[in-house]
């Protein structure tokens, strides 16, 4: 059985994220309480208590969703789970990447938690609220989506930020651009056209601000060299040097999430489990939508721990 292990994105929070993990594994515990001396805030009182919009905040929500993913990650290594030897690569969707390279080894807990923080102070400024949007299209290929895109951009930026699944891509850009661009994608036969709940528009060229702040906070990082090698979202194909890693962890802010793609070729490579660590269960539906015959499992309780140790031992 070939593993990789992947790392959930923005949308998958909630409040009471991590509480079971925390109460039942010190290990766990101790990565909340790490993120939370990192970022000199009570994160993990916002996770678990709320309020849910203080939650959904883009500076609040990437760290304490790595979090969650990396308490995961270290309740595993306690019971006896050794990444490098289990999984083939590791992959995560946007932030998710960090929580990949943070389970992989290229840098701590706490690098992640203060990366994740500037990424999403520098995403949320980059563009003044009400100006921007993104929608989903549903029912449209990603070429089709694209088209749509272009034609909607009329002078403004609109583009495809994140191909997610068949049939499921997001564009991202001005908000008159999107609006325009969910009208457009209506005419070609989408399913459906809805704009989304975001503060910002992710994964554009509108994102350009945050992308330098990025380059800057990751150019004074510490990366190492992952022990399996990260499916980048950008590439969709792995990376493992950390010059690499930092360019494209730079790249992804602008870029489109090729999530569909990244599957495609894990499996495509020999991957046939893959296992979400992390809030939700958002990828673990999308895996099952793109590579079909592989297995996808969601882990992210007591529970689901005690039985994904169950099946390797198997």
């Amino acid at each position: 059985m070939t593993i990789a292990f992947t790392f959930p994105g923005q949308g998958s929070q909630s409040v009471g994220m991590g509480k079971a993990l925390a109460d039942a594994f010190p290990e766990a515990r101790a990565v909340f309480d790490e993120v939370d001396e990192a970022l000199g805030q009570k994160l993990s009182d916002i996770m678990w208590n709320g309020p849910e919009d203080a939650l959904t905040l883009t500076a609040n929500a990437q760290p304490a969703l790595m979090a969650v993913s990396l308490a995961t990650m270290r309740v595993l290594e306690a019971k006896g789970l050794d990444l490098k030897s289990t999984a083939a690569f590791v992959a995560g969707h946007s932030l998710g990447e960090y929580s990949a390279l943070a389970a992989a080894g290229s840098f701590d807990v706490a690098t992640a938690a203060r990366l994740l923080r500037v990424r999403g102070d520098a995403m949320q400024n980059a563009v003044p609220v009400g100006q921007g949007a993104m929608a989903a299209l549903l029912g449209l290929d990603f070429e089709t989506a694209v088209e749509v895109a272009e034609d909607a951009a009329q002078g403004e930026v609109c583009q495809a930020a994140n191909d997610n699944a068949p049939g499921q891509v997001v564009v991202s850009g001005h908000l008159a651009a999107v609006e325009r661009a969910v009208e457009i994608a209506k005419a070609k036969g989408a399913r459906r056209a809805v704009m989304l709940p975001v503060s910002a528009p992710f994964h554009c060229s509108l994102m350009a601000p945050a992308a330098d702040a990025m380059a800057a906070a990751l150019a004074s990082a510490d990366i190492k060299a992952p022990t399996v090698p990260l499916v980048a979202n950008v590439l969709a194909a792995p990376v493992s040097d950390p010059a690499d890693i930092r360019d494209r962890l730079v790249e992804q802010v602008t870029g489109t999430v090729r999530w569909r793609e990244s599957i495609t070729w894990l499996a495509e490579n020999g991957v046939e489990t893959f296992v979400e660590a992390g809030t939700g269960k958002v990828l673990t539906g999308m895996v099952r939508r793109i590579a079909k015959e592989a297995t996808g499992i969601a882990v992210n309780t007591p529970e689901d721990i005690d039985a994904l140790l169950e099946k390797l031992s198997g």
